[in-house]
């Protein structure tokens, strides 16, 4: 790992075990796992809250509008699509993504050791893709077009006094991807948790709802990451005390919009 850097090291990505998960409205723990270096993280899916009981089944459903079931299943759509090298699409976005991060370096092509600086595990960033499908990549570019501040200022590491063993940037971002996938119940055919029931109020008024909480939380991320003095072996550690705040954030009854959430502040474009 690169000192004070974004460094790629032995950072394992994401493992998506839940592509086969039920789409129904059974509410079971979706068991997944994130690994870095040695340790395993992410922890069980979230205790289920019940907002409506029926005799024969006492598990939670929650009530979706129209408009919010179209909203859920356009994102759906979008987690469904895995990360494909030979698609020109994906291709384009790939090479966005570096003239986004690097504007003044050309870059060599889609397999390169340039990659590494920018915190994939290899050469090929398509191999670290298989965590968080194409919407990882999506929320990365997302994250560097409309805070490229923030952006820059977390892929160069340029904020706060920083660890010798930093996170590799980009695999933590696939990471994060998958945490809020999770997180959110968002491939169930109807929410099972109530973050995740709240979160599509958020998406039924906007469809970039999802790339704009990636934003919030990468950022606030990088403040637990800071303000817990960590170091690479306590990303874990870190990722579960971000998905606690963000949890707390998302339910406050006084939240009506992503903006108002507390972590949106730490955002700067």
């Amino acid at each position: 790992m690169d000192e004070r850097g974004g460094g790629g090291g032995s950072f394992v990505a994401v493992r998506r075990i839940s592509q086969g998960l039920e789409r129904g409205n059974t509410c079971h723990s979706s068991s997944a796992e994130v690994v870095a270096g040695s340790a395993a993280w992410l922890g069980r899916g979230l205790s289920c809250v019940c907002a409506q009981r029926r005799e024969s089944d006492a598990r939670p459903s929650f009530d979706l509008t129209p408009v919010q079931e179209e909203c859920l299943q356009r994102l759906q759509n979008r987690i469904d699509v895995s990360y494909d090298s030979s698609v020109p699409e994906h291709q384009e976005a790939l090479k966005a993504l570096w003239k986004s991060a690097y504007p003044e370096e050309e870059l060599r092509g889609l397999i390169s050791e340039q990659w590494k600086e920018m915190g994939w595990q290899g050469k090929d960033p398509s191999t670290d893709f298989r965590g968080g499908g194409f919407i990882s990549l999506e929320n990365l570019l997302y994250f560097a077009q409309n805070f490229p501040k923030s952006f820059q200022d977390l892929l160069r590491k340029q904020e706060g006094d920083r660890s010798v063993w930093e996170y590799p940037f980009a695999v933590a971002g696939v990471n994060i991807t998958f945490m809020l996938i999770q997180m959110l119940d968002l491939e169930a055919v109807k929410p099972r948790t109530l973050v995740g029931a709240t979160f599509l109020k958020f998406l039924a008024d906007s469809d970039s709802a999802f790339d704009l909480l990636y934003c919030i939380t990468f950022k606030l991320m990088d403040h637990q990451w800071l303000s817990m003095r960590a170091s690479y072996m306590d990303f874990n550690t870190v990722m579960k005390a971000t998905r606690r705040q963000l949890e707390k954030e998302l339910l406050n009854e006084d939240v009506a919009r992503l903006e108002e959430l507390p972590s949106y502040g730490l955002l700067s474009r």
